[in-house]
């Protein structure tokens, strides 16, 4: 079996009929009603469109379209917006427009934020310094000088020192 072939099987939009495919098309375009749709796609009866519509074919099909679609006629105009929007007048806007270029480049996670690394790596070295006490004082090797307070995993305050 050839890899076009192959990819006509496993690609779900190529696997329909041409009336199918063109269904989906339209409905990626929007605006049509499925009174317009069924004469384009050579059904008599509109009521087909929208069983069609309930398929199990229809969402994965339509999925894989729209994924192509995008990648093929809006990409590039998504990135060239992006970068035009590093330039705006709000500080929010460039902002934003910056963690989204960084996340697209793969510098940020989805979930990342440079504030909230900043306040992950506060968090980690506090975390350092607490455990890091909690040593010192099961060895003994705190200095009775030491007016550090130690807030527990309950809320309760140790007091070392005095």
């Amino acid at each position: 079996m050839s890899k076009k072939q192959d990819g006509v099987i496993n690609d779900p939009f190529l696997r329909l009929t041409k009336a199918q495919q063109t269904l989906i098309q339209l409905d990626f375009e929007g605006g049509h009603s499925n009174k317009e749709i069924a004469p384009k796609i050579g059904l008599k009866n509109e009521t087909t469109v929208s069983h069609w519509r309930k398929r199990p074919w229809y969402e994965p099909a339509f999925n894989t379209y729209a994924s192509k679609a995008i990648k093929g006629k809006y990409k590039s105009l998504a990135l060239r917006t992006l970068i035009d929007l590093l330039n705006a007048k709000s500080e929010m806007v460039k902002l934003q427009a910056a963690t989204s270029v960084l996340k697209l480049s793969g510098m940020l996670s989805d979930n990342s934020t440079p504030e909230l690394d900043e306040a992950k790596a506060r968090k980690a070295s506090a975390e350092a310094d607490i455990v890091e006490w909690k040593r010192n004082e099961l060895t003994g090797r705190n200095d009775s000088n030491d007016k550090t307070t130690l807030i527990d995993d309950i809320g309760g305050m140790r007091d070392d020192g005095d």
